[in-house]
């Protein structure tokens, strides 16, 4: 799972299990694991046809989820991912965890872009109540929807606990698994335009060509849009020291992450960026991109570039590979942050919020 699909395991998971006084209707599109069924109050429903195009997510969203709100006579819908009914009275709750869409249109295929567009400034305004992940994401909202701030509540995401600082031995044995033993740069995300990879590539090679004792690059992830994410060339003699995982499972994650020298998270435009918690939580160091919400999210425990400059991005990466000092300082800077993430924090005042629409016995 990516960013949203955390959010909605994490959030999800926990309403259920902190309020066993409440029944919950899950609705999936397709059949579901029973991983995701957190509680004996929870009722999975399979809604057909799968929503996974534009075109569908009409039809699911504005015909299929009105009809089952009325079957399973509900009083509170919550999307975590920001999708809402435009022919239902019921109240509703959503997070919109961002609107890059409106700022990049470009990097998204055009039936996505055109669904997006036209869509989410109307469940902005339908929402009796809208959640976001960051201040920076409540204003951009708020601005761009014509929203009041009194209807937006910014609450921070967290990370899972098995993201944690490893020992000297264990981060050299990971190390040996993916990089030769080799100290690394990290990339954890989609393979998505906004994501900078393309750049931070670029400024990788760059740093090859002064680093006497270079770093490895891992990229962790997956290919977003077909044909949408990464286009670079790439030098044949760099390809030894640059590593594509594909997508991890959480434990491996955490191992990878753990044992990285730097995470290396320079999108142009983020939401929350939640690897830079995990990475964090790590006791990992941190070269962010200075824009949207990134500085908001790694405070003083980052160092900082412009994503838009790949000899900004360059040069923060010969900083970090040459200045154990600073590593060392980002890395105690980072721990202490990460105390100021939980999901258990995240999961209560977002329950706050949905308990103010409930009916009351």
């Amino acid at each position: 799972m990516e960013g949203f699909g955390w959010y909605t395991y994490e959030i999800c998971k926990r309403l259920v299990e902190d309020h066993p006084e409440h029944e919950f209707i899950f609705f999936f599109d397709r059949p579901y694991h029973p991983e995701f069924i957190f509680g004996k109050n929870v009722t999975p429903v399979v809604l057909r046809p799968a929503a996974r195009h534009p075109l569908l997510f009409i039809l699911w969203f504005d015909l299929l989820i009105p009809r089952a709100l009325k079957k399973y006579k509900l009083d509170l819908f919550f999307s975590p991912d920001g999708y809402l009914s435009l022919r239902t009275d019921i109240p509703q709750v959503c997070t919109i965890h961002d609107i890059n869409f409106e700022h990049y249109p470009k990097d998204l295929p055009s039936s996505a872009r055109w669904y997006l567009r036209r869509y989410f400034p109307r469940f902005a305004k339908k929402a009796d109540h809208l959640i976001t992940v960051s201040e920076c994401s409540k204003k951009d909202i708020c601005e761009t929807y014509t929203i009041q701030p009194q209807k937006v509540t910014a609450i921070w995401n967290g990370a899972s606990d098995q993201f944690k600082p490893l020992s000297s031995l264990d981060i050299q044995k990971i190390r040996y698994g993916i990089s030769m033993g080799k100290p690394y740069f990290l990339f954890v995300g989609s393979i998505h335009p906004r994501k900078n990879l393309n750049r931070l590539l670029q400024a990788y090679q760059s740093y090859l060509s002064t680093a006497t004792s270079p770093w490895h690059l891992v990229i962790v992830g997956e290919q977003m849009w077909k044909g949408k994410g990464l286009n670079i060339e790439l030098s044949p003699e760099n390809m030894n020291l640059i590593h594509f995982t594909g997508r991890l499972d959480q434990q491996k994650l955490a191992e990878t992450m753990g044992a990285a020298g730097a995470l290396t998270f320079v999108p142009y435009f983020e939401g929350f960026g939640i690897p830079l918690v995990e990475a964090m939580k790590c006791g990992v160091p941190i070269l962010s991109g200075d824009r949207s919400c990134l500085p908001e999210i790694s405070g003083n425990a980052a160092v900082y570039c412009d994503p838009f400059n790949v000899d900004s991005i360059c040069q923060q990466l010969i900083i970090l590979s040459s200045n154990q000092a600073l590593l060392n300082d980002l890395s105690e800077r980072g721990l202490r942050r990460s105390e100021s993430f939980s999901w258990d924090n995240a999961a209560k005042r977002v329950w706050e919020r949905l308990s103010e629409y409930l009916p009351h016995q």
